[in-house]
């Protein structure tokens, strides 16, 4: 199996670049086969968060697999995808002509960089800055409105290929808050201060706001843009209608390819609406990549080393290229839960309930049956989320709005997977900039829409508040 996996690796490579047509023909050997799909009692249990999509995984590879019901000219793309999306890409001019034009300032080499093994990012390490965090940047105007900064663009790129200066290095200090449950338990928060050094073209301007974002888990996304708009729009409630504190909202943004105004659905603000648009986002913002949706490099007008490099093709991501990795961000299938028959983790289901999470964190959806993609359609899905944006409360504000989502606004991220982030991705930092490390500090950091749920889950007794914890270690 070994030696199979690497020889495929190999054929792989070779198909990169301007080959890859012959990659769809099918001249490479079929991939090797994910874990068995076992049908449960019942796919509305949410044991099967994928629908019948679901892989049975729970290994470090567990996030990597293709979806089951995937077809094999899919699986096939899905594969050649992964190439792109894991493996370094370098700076122009290159013999690796498939896949270069790397920079000129950038974040990382490549999506696995941030994405490890298509987990979530760490977003520090040894009190360090890891790839995996990136910061927006965006200078407030005296009429209120924002645009990116004249100098650094709409995000500061650490690094820069040779002969281009990095736009500057991120720090990151840590202030720890110590608090009482009203049991007497003491509890720990964490709260990230972040700086930079080293700063190419001057210190940032006073009205400059940076927001940190850590790279999300990949699973499941083709299921999210599978869910039919009028669902996702069906749990708005902006007027709070219902009197329970919660008043969330779609976030309305720009499909650049239509020119329309139209529902978010990726990103820390549900800002990018589908993912074909927010894979050529990453592929400009952290790797410097140009593609046809976003052809033009992020150099600013100061940087004139970065408009002076070279270029990688015009654009530097093909569209062939972005059709592969847009398919494989797509097929990568969730896994299983752990113990979903548990008695502790069903009894925290219920409290999970009782105590109002689902008012954001919404169970289950049925996907539709209009995506190309079969496998997509009519999944009956857990992904615990509402795909809407609400207020969390100054502490988590990062005052930077984005489309309709104000500066202490964010989507509801989906939960699917979170028990299996200590196994793939080696940690377990939770929100937007990974400063919860937990899923115990990640709920108590909650507030604005959510406080009402938090300040329940705070009066449980310390053992329901463990059967909650477990109940969402097990998602």
């Amino acid at each position: 199996m070994k030696l199979t996996s690497n020889l495929f690796r190999i054929v792989l490579i070779l198909c990169m670049g301007v080959v890859l047509e012959d990659c769809s023909r099918g001249d490479v050997p079929p991939p090797r086969p994910s874990p068995p799909f076992v049908e449960p009692v019942a796919l509305e249990d949410g044991a099967f968060p994928g629908g019948t999509t679901t892989v049975r995984d729970h290994d470090p590879q567990a996030f990597s697999h293709p979806m089951l019901g995937s077809t094999t000219q899919e699986s096939r793309d899905f594969f050649t995808g992964n190439a792109f999306f894991r493996d370094p890409w370098v700076t122009a001019p290159s013999s690796t002509k498939g896949r270069d034009g790397l920079g000129p300032v950038f974040n990382a080499i490549s999506c696995g960089s941030c994405h490890n093994q298509d987990g979530r990012g760490i977003g520090y390490r040894d009190g360090k800055i890891d790839v995996s965090l990136l910061f927006r940047l965006s200078r407030k105007m005296k009429d209120g409105t924002y645009v990116d900064d004249p100098f650094y663009g709409g995000q500061i790129e650490p690094k820069g290929v040779v002969g281009t200066p990095g736009e500057g290095q991120p720090k990151v200090r840590f202030k720890i808050i110590h608090k009482r449950y009203p049991d007497g338990d003491w509890y720990e928060l964490q709260q990230p201060i972040f700086d930079f050094s080293e700063l190419r073209y001057g210190p940032l301007d006073v009205d400059d706001v940076v927001s940190p974002r850590v790279a999300p888990q990949m699973i499941g996304l083709g299921l999210i843009e599978a869910i039919g708009e009028s669902d996702i729009l069906a749990n708005e409630d902006p007027e709070d209608k219902n009197g329970d504190g919660i008043r969330g909202h779609a976030n309305r943004v720009l499909d650049v390819v239509t020119g329309q105004m139209v529902l978010g659905r990726f990103g820390w603000k549900a800002n990018q609406p589908n993912l074909r648009q927010q894979s050529a986002g990453a592929f400009l913002g952290d790797m410097g990549l140009t593609t046809s949706i976003f052809p033009n490099t992020s150099c600013t007008a100061v940087e004139l080393e970065c408009m002076q490099a070279p270029s990688g093709g015009e654009p530097e991501v093909s569209d062939k290229i972005l059709d592969r990795v847009v398919t494989y961000a797509h097929l990568l299938a969730p896994s299983t839960r752990r113990n979903p028959s548990n008695r502790e983790i069903a009894r925290g289901q219920g409290l999970f309930k009782q105590i109002n999470c689902v008012g954001c964190h919404t169970p289950h959806f049925t996907t539709t049956a209009t995506h190309d993609m079969s496998v997509l359609n009519n999944q009956s899905i857990w992904p615990y989320s509402d795909f809407l944006v609400h207020d969390m409360g100054e502490a988590l504000a990062d005052n930077r709005p984005d489309g309709e989502a104000t500066v202490n606004e964010w989507r509801t991220p989906p939960l699917w997977g979170i028990g299996l982030f200590p196994i793939v991705s080696d940690h377990m930092n939770l929100l937007h900039d990974a400063r919860a490390r937990g899923v115990e500090e990640a709920i108590l950091w909650h507030g604005g829409e959510a406080t009402n749920s938090k300040n329940a889950f705070m009066h449980l007794s310390r053992k329901d508040r463990q059967a909650v914890i477990h109940f969402v270690e097990d998602l």
